[in-house]
């Protein structure tokens, strides 16, 4: 995140990056499958944390509920230790196209295991992939106000804040 910030993302290179993390480029490649996924390696663990707490929400809870489960349980990643790391890492990604883009597919990625676990939970479509497309909504909204320089609420205020502006706006 350093070089990033000092250089700039595309004036970085792998192996300026694996240098500094004191390994060759080809162990760099061990780790990472470009050097875009150093900003996006922690997804798949945000994914099944998101998802297992969905699955594990109470069997009673209506599918907003489940999905707010799981955007609860992201609080373990998006905590007050990592906001500083978080804002670098979103200011990287919000001045390239490129990262921009693979934010979105990861997102996506996001949604679609979110919805998937709703139909596991016995939720039809299309109600399951509205569902998971209003809570990955209310994560994109919470997540920009909690990196935002001025914003010093946690993540589960933001979340609970979202959701109910979320069902204010439904109930209209």
């Amino acid at each position: 995140m350093e070089l990033f910030r000092k250089q700039g993302y595309e004036d970085t290179t792998v192996a300026e990056i694996a240098e500094r993390a004191g390994l060759t480029e080809r162990t760099f490649f061990r780790y990472f499958a470009d050097k875009p996924e150093v900003l996006f390696a922690s997804s798949e663990s945000l994914r099944d944390l998101l998802v297992g707490a969905v699955a594990a929400a109470p069997r009673s809870a209506a599918p907003l509920a489940a999905v707010t489960e799981g955007l609860m349980a992201a609080g373990a990643v998006f905590n007050e230790e990592r906001r500083a790391y978080s804002r670098q890492r979103q200011a990287v990604i919000n001045a390239n196209d490129e990262l921009r883009e693979r934010e979105l597919i990861k997102l996506a990625g996001l949604a679609s295991a979110i919805a998937e676990a709703l139909r596991r939970r016995g939720v039809r479509d299309p109600a399951a992939g509205l569902v998971a497309e209003a809570g990955m909504g209310v994560f994109r909204v919470a997540f920009e106000r909690w990196v935002d320089r001025k914003e010093v609420r946690d993540w589960p205020t933001l979340v609970r804040e979202s959701v109910s502006q979320l069902q204010k706006l439904l109930s209209v």
